[in-house]
């Protein structure tokens, strides 16, 4: 998902304690992938209530949530909306994977081959509408504020940081920086040890922060270049270049100075370049939104896990009370960064 570029960006590592007293814009559907990917039982099964319904995601944000706002931050979810036409390749790709996913899943899990079972279960994951709605609504309970953008999520979180409305945008992707995000998390919804694809090796997954300015001044270009960068890779608007990854793409950029030059030595085009780029730019992003953390309502959060969706009350109700007692922290202002 998103832009590959990942190779060029400067990161550091960083610690929750860092981000405290941090208002962190989260993607909220990069988010809600992770946690249907990964909480899942050994065969790949994602966790269900007793009717049958997906509680992986529910599962993630009431933890994870509640520790992030243990730990200080104060974290708010921006919601996908309409996407873009430009999309609609990727999306249809996206969907053929998870389906030809689902079906070596099941097939793995006949042959009793776990390890195969969950890989391709990941895979399969999809965030659909009564996800979202669920997930919004177990936010609202739990005090959490959700903005919904107009259309892509990371854009619109991009923008609330850049409006000071937020200090950094969380995300997995690379796209928050080609919609102009000056700072991104990865790594702030999942963190521990991750398998790596194909071999019995575990790497610690940690917090890790990085900021535009410091990758554009390193790599000696502006945010438009770092776009045709994208562009040459591939994003989700556009197929990249043949045999193009960041590095060839970052000596071509800086050789001929934008897309347009190099399309033209190349002799290739690319389709809606130009839509692409000002789409990148000038993103639809609004500010029709209000932020504001509030206190959970213990009732309405067993009546939502517990009795709707057979969560254990003692941990819905541990959880509360963490959230109560880190809403009730003295916050400070935003003023104060690293």
């Amino acid at each position: 998902m998103g832009t590959d570029i990942g190779d060029l960006l400067q990161k550091r590592k960083v610690e929750f304690s860092d981000l405290a007293n941090r208002v962190i814009a989260i993607d909220a559907f990069n988010t809600l992938h992770q946690f249907l990917s990964i909480i899942r039982q050994r065969d790949g099964s994602p966790l269900v209530d007793s009717g049958g319904r997906v509680t992986s995601h529910l599962s993630g944000l009431l933890y994870r949530t509640a520790s992030l706002f243990e730990a200080g931050i104060k974290p708010l979810f921006v919601f996908d909306g309409k996407p873009p036409d430009l999309k609609s390749d990727t999306l249809n790709r996206r969907n053929e994977i998870r389906e030809s996913a689902r079906e070596k899943w099941v097939n793995s899990q006949a042959e009793g081959d776990l390890e195969s079972a969950f890989k391709y279960a990941q895979a399969s994951s999809k965030v659909n509408r009564e996800i979202v709605e669920d997930s919004k609504y177990l936010l609202e309970i739990m005090g959490i504020p959700f903005v919904q953008a107009p259309s892509e999520g990371e854009a619109q979180a991009a923008h609330m940081v850049l409006k000071k409305d937020a200090n950094c945008v969380a995300s997995q992707d690379y796209d928050s920086f080609l919609f102009g995000a000056p700072i991104v998390i990865r790594n702030l919804a999942v963190t521990g040890k991750r398998k790596l694809p194909g071999k019995n090796v575990y790497v610690d997954v940690e917090p890790e922060i990085i900021e535009l300015d410091e990758t554009l001044n390193a790599l000696g270009i502006d945010r438009e270049q770092l776009i045709d960068i994208a562009i040459c890779v591939g994003t989700d608007y556009n197929k990249g270049l043949e045999k193009v990854g960041p590095k060839t793409a970052l000596k071509l950029i800086k050789k001929h100075g934008n897309i347009h030059a190099v399309l033209r030595e190349k002799g290739i085009e690319i389709e809606a370049v130009d839509k692409i780029r000002e789409f990148f730019i000038h993103p639809e992003v609004t500010d029709d939104y209000e932020i504001k953390w509030g206190k959970p309502d213990s009732e309405k959060l067993i009546e939502f896990l517990c009795d709707n969706h057979d969560f254990s009350v003692d941990r819905v109700e541990k959880a509360a009370e963490r959230l109560k007692a880190a809403s009730g922290a003295r916050q400070k202002t935003l003023d104060q960064w690293f």
